[in-house]
């Protein structure tokens, strides 16, 4: 009887060893992106109601319609830009609204691929090439300021802002719940299964970040489970330019942006903090 259920133990424990690796295999581009679309009412919506809002449609290079908005404050000069990279479950026009916090620097909101009325799927390679050629297509707007494009990024978002920042002269970069890569979050988190092997979207920010001249801000969240704020701390220790470091008590992962000292710190900080010559 022992023989036996050690034997039945022992097919449980292999099926779970090799079941487990496989199914996040398969599954790691539901559980990474979590795509959110934008209905035909809501996008109707936000047209009469946020007449300053620019509806934008972009073609990637590989012929995937890309879509979002270019929320403007109400002046005529060439103003300053902050493009807003989201979250995996984040369907960005939510944020229109909050361009009124950033006094008079527009906001640019793209949804990444599959999100929002974009078209296309989602990948590591896609968001990155996707999000150089959206930053390089509104630099050439006489209504932005080229010279004054910052990048801010929340959690997933804060690779695509890094990898941006890595190849472009951007301003500054606002990081929000950043990590320092993707494999080491998920191997910390699932120390028994060989992420290295199986991870297909690495966003490796701590590759970067040394070479990284620009100002930086971090803003973290005291009880944050997804990204433990470890990690965030490894990316700032390694960042290259001047960085502030923002923790804010009592917000967790979702809520971080509810804080009301949250696009406070970020205005006070595109506003004021001195960028290297």
């Amino acid at each position: 009887m022992w023989t036996q259920r050690a034997l039945h133990a022992a097919k449980l424990a292999a099926a779970t060893a090799v079941g487990l690796p496989l199914w996040m295999y398969l599954r790691q581009e539901r559980l990474l992106f979590e795509r959110t679309p934008l209905s035909t009412e809501a996008a109707a919506r936000i047209r009469g109601e946020h007449d300053h809002a620019t509806e934008l449609h972009l073609e990637a290079r590989d012929g995937t319609r890309l879509h979002g908005w270019l929320v403007r404050p109400r002046i005529e000069a060439p103003c300053p830009l902050l493009i807003y990279y989201g979250g995996n479950s984040e369907e960005v026009s939510s944020y229109i609204a909050q361009q009124q916090a950033l006094g008079d620097r527009a906001l640019l909101l793209m949804n990444y691929r599959g999100y929002g009325l974009s078209h296309g799927r989602p990948s590591e390679a896609a968001l990155l090439n996707d999000a150089l050629l959206i930053h390089d297509a509104v630099a050439t707007r006489g209504d932005v300021d080229a010279r004054r494009i910052s990048v801010m990024g929340r959690s997933l978002g804060s690779g695509v802002a890094v990898h941006v920042a890595a190849r472009r002269p951007v301003r500054r970069v606002v990081l929000v719940t950043p990590f320092d890569s993707i494999v080491h979050v998920a191997e910390r988190r699932y120390p028994y299964v060989p992420v290295r092997t199986l991870l297909k979207h690495p966003f490796d920010s701590l590759a970067h970040a040394s070479a990284i001249r620009q100002p930086a801000l971090f803003i973290t969240a005291t009880n944050d489970e997804v990204i433990p704020a470890l990690h965030s701390r490894i990316l700032h220790d390694a960042w290259g330019g001047p960085k502030r470091w923002l923790q804010l008590p009592g917000t967790d992962h979702a809520s971080v942006a509810e804080h009301a000292g949250y696009w406070p710190a970020i205005t006070t900080f595109l506003d004021t903090v001195p960028v290297p010559d």
